[in-house]
């Protein structure tokens, strides 16, 4: 975050012309990890470097700060410098995103988040100290404003699924920031829901699946039967069942999936391979 501006003449800011052309303003700004940057105004500026100089304006003019700026704030908490680092730079080629601070851990992080407020926590799930996956819920609780997208190497639905439940809004996997995080942290910040696709697709795969190993095999039997268009009479008849035990089969089958219809439980039975088309 930028700090202050250094001009060629620090008590006016104004540079003295000394001939028809007029000297460059130098600005020198830090940001939170100490690090100076120059950029040359008023021409020659790269995208990058007019949205700093324009957040740099914004800071010595809070009014206009308050009318004007969307920005979504941004802690990261991540073990490895290397990778916040890069994480900050990822992030900040956008105009609308902000870094306000780094943390190596869950302690530190809730530090951050506490004295920041930040729209946005990018947590990893592999830190030392305090486990990351079991800190979600707390931290949701204490910080509600504060959004979580984990960032993480783990690639286990479980994990996805934990940290969702947790109260996660975010699951981005570190081999796709590059491609993902920008998009998660924008969701998050809506109070929508990212997750990264490779895992979205097997957790509905295995949403489906424990669906229907709830069943026993009777009811699979049954729910097979009828999807293929079977009445409660021709199932009882095929089964040596009752139709009073084929309507009870039925009503589980239902009531397990949350299913109500027959062309519902059609589709189920396709879905599952209890049936082919």
């Amino acid at each position: 975050m930028p700090r202050h501006v250094e001009t060629t003449e620090p008590n006016t800011g104004v540079v003295p012309m000394t001939g028809a052309a007029e000297a460059p303003t130098v600005l020198a700004m830090d940001d939170v990890t100490t690090a100076r940057r120059t950029t040359y105004l008023p021409g020659g500026m790269t995208a990058s470097e007019r949205s700093a100089a324009d957040r740099l304006l914004r800071m010595g003019n809070p009014e206009q700060r308050s009318r004007d700026d969307n920005t979504t704030t941004i802690v990261i908490a991540d073990d490895h410098r290397v990778v916040r680092s890069g994480l900050r730079m990822l992030l900040e080629a956008e105009p609308d995103l902000e870094v306000v601070a780094e943390a190596g851990d869950v302690d530190s992080a809730r530090r951050y988040v506490r004295g920041h407020k930040p729209s946005v926590l990018i947590l990893d799930l592999n830190m030392p100290g305090e486990p990351s996956l079991s800190a979600i819920p707390e931290l949701r609780d204490e910080f509600p404003a504060t959004q979580i997208v984990v960032l993480t190497m783990q690639d286990d639905p479980a994990f996805a699924r934990e940290a969702m439940r947790a109260g996660a809004l975010g699951y981005v996997l570190k081999e796709a920031a590059d491609a993902e995080l920008v998009e998660a942290v924008r969701d998050a910040a809506r109070g929508t829901t990212y997750l990264h696709p490779r895992l979205g697709a097997r957790l509905a795969a295995e949403a489906v699946k424990d669906s229907t190993d709830v069943l026993t095999e009777r009811e699979r039997e049954v729910l097979k039967l009828i999807a293929l268009g079977h009445t409660n009479s021709e199932v009882a008849a095929q089964l040596y069942l009752s139709v009073r035990t084929v309507e009870s089969h039925r009503a589980h089958i239902q009531q397990k999936l949350g299913l109500q219809t027959r062309a519902e439980l059609v589709r189920h039975a396709l879905d599952n391979g209890l049936i082919e088309t």
